[in-house]
């Protein structure tokens, strides 16, 4: 399952979208709703979180940075 990566304890608003970006910081975006565009990210908190390949990194309910195994391959056709 997914692991602790970063104690934040980010308090999340309805309507955005919150994410891990590519410098490893916690960034929300304004989603898309009934034909309006959605919005530009802005930074809700700095951590710096070294990213490693294989793994996909995730804001959890609490707030928190956590990350879980990236599952690769699948049924052969």
């Amino acid at each position: 399952m997914a692991e602790l990566v970063a104690k934040v304890g980010v308090k999340k608003a309805d309507g955005y979208l919150y994410f891990v970006d590519k410098h490893g910081d916690i960034s929300r975006a304004k989603m898309a709703r009934a034909g309006k565009k959605g919005g530009k990210p802005e930074k809700v908190a700095k951590v710096g979180v070294k990213k490693a390949s294989g793994y996909l990194y995730f804001v959890d309910k609490k707030g928190n940075i956590s990350r879980a195994k990236m599952v690769r391959g699948g049924r052969r056709r």
